[in-house]
C-alpha cells in the first residue's frame, strides 16, 4: 500500500469518531449509576460519558439510544469499541433491547510531518479559493479541499492535520495530492530560487 504514495510519506491515523444506535432509550442516571467507568452530569451536557481502556477510547451515550465513540487509532478498534460500550449497557441489565444498529465511522483525523518548513502566505495566494489564512486568529493555514471533501491543517513548520474523512484512502488521497502544492511552497525551495537567481 505504502507504493501508492508519491511522498513517500504516510499520514498516521489520530483519532476516529464513529457512531451507532442501541435502538432503544436509555436510562441515563441507571447507567452512570451501575458503570464504574462513566459518569453524567445533566445539567453540563445530556449525555453519559464513558470511558474504555482498550481500546482507550471515550463514549458519548444519549439517552436515545445514539452513542458516539472518539479516540479510536483504526477503523477496527472504533467498531470494537462501540461493541464493548453497547455491550456495558446491555450488561447493566436495564436494557434489555438493546440493538447494534448503523454503525457508520463520521470522521477521521490523521497527521504527518513533510519535513520542510512551508510559506503560508504564498501558499494562501496562490490557492486563495481553497485556503484562508490568518494567523492573528490561528496559526495554520485551513486548506479545504473539494475533491475528496477533506480539510487540511497546514502549519509552517511542515506539520499537517487532515480532518473531515470517512475513508482512510480520503485521506491518503488528499495528501498525495496536496504534497506536490506544498513542495513549490517550501522554505528551502524559495531559498534555492533565491541563491541562484543571486549567482547569475
Amino acid at each position: 500500500m505504502a507504493d501508492d504514495h508519491s511522498s513517500a510519506i504516510i499520514p498516521t491515523l489520530q483519532n476516529i469518531a464513529s457512531t451507532v444506535n442501541l435502538d432503544c432509550k436509555l436510562d441515563l442516571k441507571g447507567i452512570a449509576l451501575k458503570a464504574r467507568n462513566a459518569e453524567y452530569n445533566p445539567k453540563r451536557f445530556p449525555a453519559v460519558i464513558m470511558r474504555v481502556k482498550e481500546p482507550k477510547t471515550t463514549a458519548l451515550i444519549f439517552a436515545t439510544g445514539k452513542v458516539v465513540v472518539t479516540g479510536a487509532k483504526n477503523e477496527g478498534d472504533a467498531k470494537y469499541a462501540a461493541r464493548k460500550y453497547a455491550r456495558i449497557v446491555q450488561k447493566i441489565g436495564c436494557h434489555l433491547g438493546v440493538k447494534f444498529k448503523d454503525f457508520k465511522i463520521q470522521n477521521i483525523v490523521a497527521s504527518c510531518d513533510v519535513g520542510f518548513p512551508i510559506r503560508l502566505e504564498g501558499l494562501a495566494l496562490a490557492h486563495g479559493a481553497f485556503s484562508s489564512y490568518e494567523p492573528e486568529i490561528f496559526p495554520g493555514l485551513i486548506y479545504r479541499m473539494k475533491q475528496p471533501k477533506i480539510v487540511m491543517l497546514v502549519f509552517t513548520s511542515g506539520k499537517i492535520v487532515i480532518t473531515g474523512a470517512k475513508v482512510r484512502e480520503d485521506i491518503y488521497t488528499a495528501f498525495d495530492s496536496i504534497y506536490p502544492v506544498l513542495t513549490q511552497f517550501s522554505k528551502k525551495t524559495l531559498q534555492r530560487v533565491e541563491e541562484s537567481a543571486a549567482n547569475t
